[in-house]
This record gives structure tokens, sequence and C-alpha cells, in this order.
């Protein structure tokens, strides 16, 4: 039998599942727990497709927009990522009954944002036009009220109606690097801009991306278990690539692994997105244990502790369910 040749994994830690989005799907679960199928989420719950899925087969129906919703009684999710003032408003309208699952963390930049608002501060949003989480932050406040600014070139062309009084607020998944380059763009430009008391990029980001710094340079590759459309997934790709791993790529599982770009490896680092599960990771590490004789060494550059309560009307499952 043909010797496996040696690969060591470095394990990012901390990496996968967030206290946001343990929350947000623990709201799902126990939902359907108590109240039956179905339960209507509105937009992926957390931007991975086993996840939703997993929760598709339990009972959970995922919408966009509570239009697709029949008249019912069943409960209504929102997101992790946060949504605009107009859909709860919609949601009540419809008298519908609905769960918030929104991150804590989002939800004190929506706060931010509102407080800017009402001192009569012009306002900056840095983030990635489209994503949800930037929709609902600008959704909290009047139309044109929130000035979107994705980049440093961005920065360098705004042109301000009230530059003595501009204050500025993030998305929570952005690169903790690029961010800052942003921020020193619009801080040599308007010295008085205000910004939040505390940084608004989330501890789980700002975690795994010093992970993944740590590690990239003592790996010949890295792999991130996340989704495409999970943006603090990509982020951590990018940081991989800067902090000098040649080979960074994300995968969603274990099928997405392009072989070809391993052949000669003898190390490699793996991390996973805020909203990539455990099994996942291991599902990764497995499909190299096939092919390699893998040692797996876990690198760990914070403890995370942290941990949100759920809503109330939920609590009481939650502890006879034991989480």
């Amino acid at each position: 039998m043909e010797k496996r040749p040696h690969l060591d994994i470095l394990l990012c830690a901390p990496r996968g599942f967030c206290a946001g989005v343990d929350r947000a799907i623990q709201i799902v679960e126990l939902a359907l727990q108590k109240y039956g199928a179905p339960v209507y989420v509105r937009h992926a719950i957390v931007h991975n497709k086993y996840v939703v899925q997993s929760l598709e087969a339990k009972g959970a129906i995922f919408v966009e927009e509570l239009d697709e919703i029949p008249e019912t009684e069943a409960p209504v999710v929102f997101s992790a990522h946060g949504v605009p003032k107009s859909v709860p408003a919609d949601a009540k309208a419809r008298n519908m009954f609905f769960l918030d699952a929104t991150c804590p963390l989002v939800s004190k930049v929506h706060v931010e944002a509102q407080r800017h608002f009402e001192e009569g501060h012009e306002i900056v949003l840095i983030g990635h036009q489209g994503h949800p989480e930037v929709i609902g932050t600008m959704g909290q406040l009047p139309q044109g009220a929130v000035t979107l600014i994705e980049t440093v070139a961005d920065a360098k062309a705004f042109t301000p109606k009230h530059p003595e009084t501009l204050a500025f607020v993030t998305q929570t998944t952005l690169s903790v690097d690029d961010t800052r380059e942003i921020v020193a763009a619009l801080r040599a430009r308007f010295p008085a801009i205000n910004g939040p008391h505390k940084e608004d990029i989330c501890y789980a980001t700002t975690n795994r991306q010093e992970s993944i710094k740590a590690v990239a340079p003592l790996v010949d590759a890295m792999i991130v278990v996340g989704s495409p459309h999970s943006s603090n997934s990509q982020r951590l790709v990018e940081v991989a690539l800067r902090s000098g791993c040649k080979i960074a790529t994300l995968v969603d599982r274990a099928s997405d692994i392009d072989w070809s770009l391993y052949g000669d490896l003898k190390s490699l680092g793996v991390s996973a997105g805020a909203s990539a599960p455990e099994s996942l990771v291991e599902e990764v590490i497995d499909a190299f244990a096939a092919r390699y004789e893998v040692k797996v060494e876990t690198k760990t550059t914070a403890e995370e502790h942290i941990a949100f309560n759920i809503p109330k009307v939920l609590r009481n499952l939650e502890v006879a369910s034991g989480r």
C-alpha cells in the first residue's frame, strides 16, 4: 500500500459560530419546538446554506420578503443581519407574531446610527453595498440620511453636506485592516468626525482575523470553511493572502475542495467563518485525512465566552432543552 504523505494541519481558534449566529439558530429551533412547524424566516437566518437546509428539514420556511408569507399565526423570525425599520412596521400592520434574531452587536450599530441622527450628525456607513446588514442599518433612518462608503477611494472622493457634523458607523463583518485605512482617510480629511465609542467590527470578526494572521505565515495553504455569501468568511481569505499565505481558498464544504491546488502540501491552516458549523470543518479535515497522514494541532489566539440572551418568550424552553 502506497504511503500517504504527511500533512500538518493547524486549526485556527477561535473559528466558526459566533454568539450572534448561535443565538439566531437557537431562536428558530426553539420557536419550532414551542409553536411547531412552520416557522417563517425572513432572509437566510445566517449565511450558510447547510444551516438553512437543516432548519428547513425541521420545518422552517425561508422567504426574502414578508409579502411571500400567507396570512398566518405562525412565528416569523428576522435574520441575524438585522432589518430596516419598515420590516417590523409591516409585520405589525399585518398582525404578525415576529421574533427578532438580529445580532445584538448589529443592533448596537443601529442604536449608534439613530443617536447620531438625533444629534444632527451627517452619517457615513462603512460597509458593502447590498449586504443585508448594510440594508438593515441604512433602513433605520430616513432615505438619504446615510452615505455608504466602501473603499479608501470613496472616502477620499466623499463630499459631505456638513463636514463639521460628520459621524461614522461600520458594518460588523468587515476587514479590520481595510476599515482602519478607510477611517484613517476620513479622519485625515475630517479630523472632527465622530466615531463609535467602541469598535463596531464585532469581537468574533476581529478574533477570527487575528487567528488567521497568526496561522497564515506558518502554512503552505489555508482553507476557510464558509459561504461565498458570507462577508466575514470572504474577509478571512483576504486576510490569509495578505498575511503571506500563497494559497487561500473559501469552501462551503469538503466536496468543494480543489485538490489540484494541494499537490506537494506539507502544512495546511484551517479556519471557518462565523456562520459555518464545526461539522463542516471536521468534514474538511476528514477529506485531507483520507489523502494524507495528518497531524492536527490547534493554535488558539483568543478565548471566547460571550453568549447573548434569547427573546423572553422562548427562555423557559432554553432551560428545558439544556442549551
